[in-house]
């Protein structure tokens, strides 16, 4: 697993956000405080306090998809 921080302060960034990560088969998890969703839920993302950045783990088994997953999410690292 690995945890990387994250900003969605806009809701035009969380949608392309799960529309990114949807295309992955690996399991996300958003994480803020003690609250756990799955971050390609939009409805539960919303759920959360974006106005600050946020943990997600990325939960991988290849090191192949670990690496194109880190690529993808980018833009929305803190």
């Amino acid at each position: 697993m690995k945890t990387v921080k994250i900003s969605l302060n806009s809701i035009n960034k969380v949608k392309s956000f799960v529309n990114d990560i949807s295309k992955f088969d690996n399991d996300f998890d958003l994480v803020s405080g003690r609250y756990v969703i799955d971050a390609k839920s939009i409805m539960g993302i919303f759920s959360l306090d974006l106005s600050k950045p946020i943990d997600l783990n990325i939960h991988s088994n290849e090191d192949d998809s670990l690496e194109d997953v880190m690529k993808v999410i980018e833009p929305y690292e803190v």
